[in-house]
């Protein structure tokens, strides 16, 4: 039987369709059919959606793994605050990645959103630390 491995060690989690697991001791489990599913780092917490990015990279989190009723909401949460976005931004890189994890997201490839939205997340990083960087000097 063909499927995904993956090994997940004690207190990691992993949310699949919706339903969030916790390991209580290490694990190697295998996905057998086609699920969405996020687990260990790739999660993030509803309290870590601080910034524009992470509000974004959360929205399409929860239209991969959310449940049938999430989806739709966070889809449409997740077209805002990327158009805000890339209204805000003077970097025409972010517009691209932007708009290419949302045309990933409304085709269902939740996974590529994702991807492409943790790039934003690193640009935003690097951005504010350059920020912070020259308010010190």
């Amino acid at each position: 039987m063909a499927g995904l491995g993956i090994r997940l060690a004690a207190g990691e989690k992993l949310i699949v369709n919706g339903a969030a697991i916790q390991f209580e001791t290490d694990a190697q489990i295998k996905l057998a059919n086609q699920v969405n599913f996020l687990f260990g780092r790739q999660i993030m917490a509803p309290d870590d959606a601080t910034t524009p990015a992470r509000r974004i990279y959360f929205a399409l989190q929860t239209a991969h793994i959310g449940t049938a009723e999430e989806r739709e909401a966070a889809l449409k949460s997740a077209r805002y605050f990327i158009q805000t976005f890339m209204e805000e931004t003077t970097s025409e890189h972010a517009r691209v990645l932007l708009a290419s994890a949302l045309d990933a997201a409304q085709r269902g490839a939740g996974y590529e959103a994702l991807r492409l939205a943790r790039r934003i997340l690193r640009h935003e990083d690097a951005v504010l630390s350059g920020a912070e960087a020259r308010k010190k000097s």
